[in-house]
């Protein structure tokens, strides 16, 4: 079943079962995603946004509601901050696994070996390709430094 498939699945029982937490983040999954079909038809792209894409749209909104609860409980509006939470474990949800350390240390030596990277003016193809290859089950913001460390900078 495609992302987008249990997410209007998911959807259509929150509907059903009156959760209104669910289903307002729900909600803001599906628009985003439309938001993004729009943006790739005006581009000229008539095929449905991949699963690659989606993971990235969830990936940034996990990201956004982060910073928000973050700057919600510095301001100490916990409430607000507790629902912001509330939304990221929806949207986690939809994402694969993360990798852990261990694992995310040998997919970067695994695609510096494949792409026979050598200096840290390669590092843009690693990330491009860890991107490509691990989109919402890597965080990129902990990868960057260990390619740049494996890769001499």
């Amino acid at each position: 079943m495609s992302l987008r498939t249990r997410i209007s699945t998911d959807m259509k029982s929150a509907m059903k079962a009156r959760d209104s937490q669910q289903l307002s983040t729900l909600r803001l999954i599906s628009a985003a995603i439309k938001d993004r079909d729009i943006a790739a038809r005006s581009a000229g792209d008539d095929a449905a946004v991949p699963d690659s894409e989606i993971l990235a749209i969830l990936a940034r909104m996990i990201k956004q509601r982060a910073e928000s609860a973050r700057t919600y409980e510095e301001a100490g509006r916990l409430e607000l901050a507790q629902e912001e939470r509330d939304e990221i474990a929806v949207i986690e949800r939809y994402l694969p696994r993360q990798l852990d350390a261990e694992a995310m240390a040998q997919a970067i030596d695994a695609e510096i070996a494949a792409l026979g990277a050598g200096s840290i003016r390669d590092m843009g193809r690693v990330m491009a390709a860890l991107k490509a290859k691990y989109a919402g089950q890597m965080d990129f913001s902990a990868a960057g430094p260990l390619v740049r460390a494996r890769l001499g900078g």
